[in-house]
């Protein structure tokens, strides 16, 4: 009892610091929803919850800028979920005001939703309605045989997913500005005349060059394959069987065509759920959703990235590598990336997953990024 009394009085002198509140948040196990995601504390899977203590705080305190969620799984647990209040926009439609995040709070995924048109194509190629990724892309799109010549006859849907098609492309200046290529694309009249007009500035599967318009061709080529929409297919394949009810996929005005490259929204756990299908193979509760040989091709890096305004690293099948030294110990952490910041970051070796949601929109200078935390959440356990 006196213990007690002398914990509370301590809570009550440090209330205005926040001190007491930021330790019991990170002390509990998030909650338990029955989605089939297990819970438990990160002290509970070898973790120093001091160190989680200190980034949820840093977080509270702006020094982490503009978060909005953060989620760690370790051991097949997830030991910490927490959401913040920040300023955040929504995708084609703008700025939608500071946002209290919650659990429920559907989050732009952005460039997320690429990952997931990657996932429709493996699963297609599974269930044979493509017929693999060397498969030339001239083949769905007769209608377009006029652009079929030169080096373009070469491209293959593997060099879609790597973004190694070699098409002139531009997407490293902002989204306003009028000559961005995706912008560019959506504003054209015929989407996929404008991807396929642009000119070869290197040969297929030799240059990486961030293309958006290549997922909208991989999502063109799962609709013409299967008769199903990029939303419908990953609907019926992969939320239903991952009991995710709650999402929005943009459209391009005026159509039922999803905006493949950037237009999906999903609460964070839904991201987490996605996450783990790609930590463990594919599997979700014993269900191979995802082929497993997909799911390592995948997270491979199959072309290497220069540094523009990522590190430097790989890129797979719309997903990211990153390299880097940790305590000494050379990393590498597939990811799938988000314009503002959001990011799902695999790390097998370790049993982590890490999902982070935030509003900083084309701002690719912040030093406390989510690349930050990261590292900061390996300095709270043993990494093998």
């Amino acid at each position: 009892m006196r213990k007690l009394l002398s914990h509370l009085i301590l809570c009550l002198f440090f209330f205005n610091a926040g001190f007491c509140q930021v330790t019991n948040r990170i002390s509990e196990r998030p909650a338990d929803l029955k989605d089939g995601i297990q819970t438990s504390t990160p002290a509970k899977e070898g973790m120093n919850a001091a160190v989680i203590n200190d980034i949820v705080k840093a977080i509270d305190s702006g020094f982490y800028p503009n978060r909005h969620g953060l989620l760690i799984y370790k051991n097949g647990k997830l030991v910490l979920e927490k959401y913040f209040t920040g300023r955040d926009q929504k995708a084609w439609a703008g700025d939608i005001g500071v946002v209290e995040h919650n659990v429920n709070t559907l989050h732009d995924m952005r460039s997320v939703s690429k990952s997931v048109v990657s996932a429709c194509i493996g699963i297609a190629i599974a269930q044979g309605k493509i017929k693999s990724v060397h498969q030339k892309i001239f083949t769905f799109f007769p209608e377009y045989e006029a652009f079929d010549t030169g080096t373009k006859k070469d491209l293959t849907i593997e060099h879609l997913l790597t973004m190694s098609s070699g098409l002139q492309w531009n997407e490293d200046i902002p989204y306003s500005n009028p000559e961005n290529s995706e912008m560019l694309m959506t504003a054209s009249k015929d989407p996929l005349a404008y991807i396929f007009s642009q000119p070869m500035a290197a040969a297929p599967g030799t240059v990486w060059k961030y293309n958006g318009g290549t997922t909208q061709l991989l999502a063109e080529i799962l609709r013409r394959a299967t008769g199903k929409t990029a939303d419908e297919f990953a609907n019926e394949n992969i939320f239903k069987k991952l009991a995710i009810a709650d999402y929005y996929w943009a459209l391009f005005p005026g159509t039922k065509n999803p905006i493949a490259a950037s237009g999906l929204r999903l609460r964070p756990r839904d991201m987490l759920k996605f996450g783990i299908l790609y930590q463990y193979g594919g599997k979700w509760q014993g269900q191979q959703i995802i082929p497993r040989s997909w799911v390592e091709q995948s997270l491979l890096s199959k072309v290497a990235r220069p540094e523009t305004h990522y590190s430097a690293g790989g890129y797979g099948y719309q997903f990211w590598i990153f390299k880097d030294s940790i305590q000494g110990k050379a990393m590498e952490w597939p990811a799938a990336v988000g314009n503002g910041d959001q990011r799902i970051f695999f790390d097998r070796k370790n049993d982590l997953v890490v999902v982070m949601t935030a509003g900083n929109y084309n701002k690719w200078d912040i030093k406390n990024n989510a690349y930050a935390i990261l590292k900061k959440i390996y300095e709270s356990f043993p990494m093998k």
